[in-house]
C-alpha cells in the first residue's frame, strides 16, 4: 500500500491520547491519500492548528490538559481553525452529547466504536464542503470551470492550458470565492508547508495565471487586495 507524498494533499489532525489509536489512524488516513499530523492533549492541539492549519482536526472528547469540548470552542476561534472541519470523536452516543459536540462548533460527530471506513468517508464528506477540488469536484465562476478529475480549465468555452502550480492556484481561489488569500496562506496551500521558497514566487505565478485566464480576451478575475494579498471573485 503506498503512502502519500503530495505535500499539498489535506492534512489531517489526530488528536488523541492514545497511542495504538493514534498509529491506526495515521496509517490508514495516509493510505487513503491524507497528510496526517498528531497530537496527544487538547493543548498540543491548539498548537498543532496554530502552524500547520489542517484542513480537518479528528477531535477526541475525552483528553488530558483540555477537553475535546473546550479545544474545539478554540480551534474554530482562532484564525487557522475556523476554517478546518473538526470531527467530534467520542464513546458519548446520548442524544444530548451530540448536541453539545456540535453546538460547541464541531462540524460533524462520531460515535466509538466506529469502523475506519466509516471514519475516512466522513473526513472526505467534510473536504468536499471546504476542500471539493480535492475529492474531484469541478468547479465554476462566471465563465471559469475547472475540473480536476481531467486536469482541464476552460474558459467561456476554450480551453485554456495551465501549468501544475498555476492550476492549484486556481483551484484554491475558486474553492474560496470571495476569500482574500495572503502570499503565505497560498504558498501553504499550492506548494505545501514543507517547501521554502520566496514569498515573491507567489506573484511570479499570480501574474502567469492572471496571463492566461485573460488569453481569452476575458476581464481579470483575480484581485490584488494592497497590504494583504490576492482573491477571486
Amino acid at each position: 500500500m503506498t503512502l502519500t507524498t503530495d505535500t499539498t494533499a489535506p492534512l489531517v489532525l489526530i488528536v488523541d491520547d492514545e497511542p495504538a489509536q493514534l498509529a491506526l489512524l495515521s496509517y490508514n488516513l495516509k493510505a487513503a491519500g491524507f497528510r496526517v499530523a498528531t497530537a496527544r492533549d487538547g493543548e498540543e492541539a491548539l498548537l498543532a492548528v496554530a502552524e500547520q492549519g489542517p484542513d480537518v482536526v479528528l477531535l477526541d472528547w475525552m483528553l488530558p490538559r483540555l477537553s475535546g469540548l473546550e479545544a474545539c470552542r478554540q480551534i474554530k476561534a482562532s484564525p487557522q481553525g475556523r476554517e478546518a472541519a473538526v470531527i467530534m470523536v467520542s464513546a458519548r452516543s446520548e442524544e444530548s452529547d451530540r448536541i453539545r459536540g456540535l453546538d460547541t462548533g464541531a462540524d460533524d460527530y462520531i460515535v466509538k466504536p466506529y469502523s475506519v471506513a466509516e471514519l475516512i468517508a466522513r473526513v472526505r464528506a467534510n473536504l468536499r464542503r471546504l476542500r471539493p477540488v480535492a475529492t474531484g469536484q469541478a468547479l465554476e465562476i462566471d465563465d471559469i470551470r475547472l475540473d480536476p478529475d481531467t486536469y482541464l480549465v476552460t474558459r467561456a468555452g476554450e480551453a485554456l492550458h495551465l501549468g501544475p502550480t498555476e492550476f492549484r492556484l486556481l483551484a484554491a481561489f475558486m474553492e474560496r470565492p470571495g476569500k482574500v488569500w495572503t502570499r503565505e496562506a497560498l504558498l501553504d496551500r499550492v506548494w505545501g508547508r514543507e517547501i521554502y521558497i520566496d514569498t515573491r514566487t507567489v506573484d511570479v505565478h499570480v501574474g502567469r495565471l492572471r496571463k492566461i485566464l485573460c488569453s481569452t480576451g476575458g476581464t481579470d478575475p483575480i484581485r490584488t487586495v494592497r497590504g494583504a494579498g490576492y482573491a477571486m471573485g
